[in-house]
């Protein structure tokens, strides 16, 4: 659902797509090709939030911050399952792992990857191409050209999805028994360990 709040109307590119269950209010920008699922909260109320384009927003995530905040989600950057975002700038093609936390004022440079249940402090401060993991989270390596390859062609498949949710996602009455040639989705995604063993 989509809310005005204040007179804020939210902006979102006709290219994107917001799930009819996730909620964006107020002063937010969605630029092309983004993807907001289920349950997540994009909550432009108390200030600005900037999705650039190609940033996916996953199911049950929270994007906020404090009065008089202006926040950016820079150009493809990847939010997995459960993680707030709170008053955080996040750098290009960055990867925040599922239910993270991420406080006030942080940055987290491009191509920084956050592993899933860490904890990002307020203030902290994350330069380019960071491994950050624990709670609280600590820098542990570089990201190296394989981890950023496996990302970048993960955040592709989620450029994809609004595409192909504005064209086949329909709500409907379920089936009450298996169809017998129930198709199939295909096998396109590699993990990181597939992707360095194919290489």
């Amino acid at each position: 659902m989509i809310y005005s709040f204040k007179g804020h109307i939210p902006v979102i590119h006709e290219s994107s797509f917001v799930h009819p269950l996730a909620a964006v209010t107020g002063n937010v920008i969605i630029g092309k090709n983004c993807y907001i699922g289920p349950g997540a909260a994009i909550r432009g109320d108390w200030g600005e939030i900037i999705l650039e384009d190609g940033v996916n927003v996953q199911e049950n995530c929270t994007v906020h911050m404090f009065p008089g905040k202006s926040i950016v989600l820079k150009e493809g950057a990847h939010v997995g399952h459960g993680a707030i975002i709170h008053g955080a700038n996040l750098g290009r093609n960055c990867l925040i792992g599922m239910n993270s936390v991420i406080m006030d004022d942080a940055k987290i440079g491009d191509e920084c990857i956050v592993g899933a249940m860490a904890f990002v402090k307020a203030e902290a401060t994350f330069g380019k191409r960071q491994l950050i993991v624990g709670n609280p989270a600590k820098a542990i390596m570089e990201v190296s050209e394989d981890m950023i390859a496996w990302k970048t062609a993960g955040t592709k498949l989620y450029q994809q999805l609004p595409k192909d949710c504005h064209e086949s996602l329909r709500e409907v009455e379920p089936l009450r028994e298996i169809p017998k040639k129930r198709p199939m989705q295909e096998d396109f995604y590699k993990t990181l360990q597939e992707m360095k063993s194919k290489n």
